[in-house]
């Protein structure tokens, strides 16, 4: 018997990266390859790239040094955003054996042979990005105690510092009934939670249509989904990754209140406090129904923990700009920033901008948020301290310890016990650990 060949993975970038890449690992998994870590040394390496930022394309090159350092004479492959994005000048990577676009990734099984003894440049099978305009669905399990659920792909809108509706195509989405059906079966194999993934969630029902009165009508919304999602047996938990504030109906608020299931905790992207900027931007919104969104939320839910996505050093952006950004942020009851400098990237409107902001400035900025991000979080989560809420365990990197998020996305800390992995335990939350990232709690009271 043929001895079986080894594939190791690695992930770049959003959690619908990771939920493709679970998807793509189950494959050849079915193929007979045994999946091995990224550092023991495999036959084939899968690197799922991300190309937000500058750094991300860095990291993919170092990514594929260290598969090459583990293993010499491995077949890199090399799909995802990046792949799509500029597959040639992944291929010139030393090293690089396949790169696949963006239609092609969810096939690469059909390609693996055909790398079989190649040597020098990598070989690019990338085609029109409009061609990935069908919905291939996926789910992560075993990476996590999480499941990322994969129900939209691809993006219409038109951001002008964004290149993910080139990376990705148009929006398109899966249909209710097979969203369902994958739950069922991430239910089925002993998760407790779903984080719901996409590009641009709230835009769920693109490429479901039917005619309705002569014009296309979407068979479903996004607050059809979640409502019969809650009546899945088998998950206690939802998440809901990122929703775009123009999306993120009060109707959708209000069901997510009163769920069964879903969880008080919203991430919305802002991307910018100053009108001008967001105008610039081409957002969507204006910053008084962001405003509207973070105060209903809190009305239906005050004990709900909200994300904030904001990006510093935008063309354009004064110093009274950013501050109009800062005091705009400050002045909201949100509870944490996951804060972007600018990026150029190439094709994107943004790059052709007057004023640029100096990346010395972009990097100050970028601190002043992040200062206030902490300043959020520690203000989110002391009025909880004493008070027992629902976590979800799973392991933590630090030895010895076991960690998991409440409801409304606390993260907590205890002494591991293997018993209470993947299970929701009661917990009194403690004091903060000296990061201040984490509450060390101590009692544990009966299994929900």
């Amino acid at each position: 018997m043929a001895t079986p060949r080894t594939v190791a993975f690695h992930t770049l970038g959003c959690k619908l990266n990771f939920s493709e890449t679970s998807s793509i690992r189950r494959s050849f998994e079915d193929r007979g390859y045994t999946t091995v870590d990224f550092e023991i040394g495999a036959d084939i390496y899968i690197l799922n790239t991300c190309s937000v930022t500058d750094f991300a394309d860095k990291k993919c090159r170092y990514e594929v040094r260290r598969a090459l350092k583990y293993s010499p004479d491995a077949k890199i492959v090399v799909v995802g955003c990046y792949a799509q994005l500029k597959p040639q000048e992944i291929a010139d990577i030393p090293g690089v054996d396949l790169v696949l676009g963006a239609a092609e990734k969810f096939n690469i099984l059909n390609y693996i042979d055909s790398i079989s003894g190649t040597s020098g440049k990598g070989m690019v099978i990338a085609g029109e990005v409009k061609e990935a305009n069908s919905f291939v669905d996926a789910f992560s399990f075993g990476d996590r105690t999480r499941s990322f659920l994969k129900v939209q792909d691809g993006c219409d809108y038109k951001c002008t510092f964004c290149t993910i509706p080139q990376a990705r195509g148009a929006s398109r989405s899966d249909t209710v009934e097979n969203v369902v059906s994958n739950a069922q079966k991430i239910a089925a194999l002993g998760v407790k939670e779903i984080v719901l993934t996409g590009v641009n969630l709230g835009d769920f029902g693109n490429g479901t249509e039917v005619i309705e009165g002569n014009k296309p009508k979407k068979q479903a919304l996004f607050i059809d989904l979640i409502k019969a999602l809650d009546n899945v047996e088998g998950i206690e938990r939802y998440r809901i990754s990122s929703i775009e504030p123009n999306l993120l109906t009060e109707e959708i608020i209000s069901f997510v209140a009163g769920s069964k299931k879903f969880v008080p905790h919203f991430h919305i992207p802002l991307q910018s406090g100053n009108d001008k900027i967001l105008k610039a931007m081409r957002r969507r919104y204006q910053r008084d129904l962001y405003k509207q969104r973070v105060e209903w939320i809190k009305v239906k839910m005050p004990h709900c923990c909200i994300g904030v996505d904001v990006i510093v050093g935008f063309p354009g952006e004064s110093d009274e700009d950013f501050m109009d950004t800062y005091q705009f942020i400050n002045s909201l009851d949100i509870s944490y920033l996951h804060v972007f400098t600018y990026s150029e990237r190439a094709n994107t409107p943004a790059i052709e901008m007057s004023d640029p902001v100096p990346m010395e400035i972009r990097r100050q900025r970028n601190e002043m948020l992040r200062i206030l991000s902490h300043k959020k979080r520690m203000a989110f989560s002391n009025p909880f301290i004493g008070s027992v809420r629902p976590v979800l365990f799973e392991h933590s990197k630090e030895k010895g310890m076991m960690s998991g998020f409440t409801d409304n996305y606390i993260k907590v800390t205890l002494p591991e016990d293997v018993n209470m992995i993947n299970q929701i335990a009661d917990v009194k939350l403690g004091f903060f650990d000296e990061s201040c990232e984490s509450v060390i709690s101590e009692y544990v009271f009966e299994k929900i």
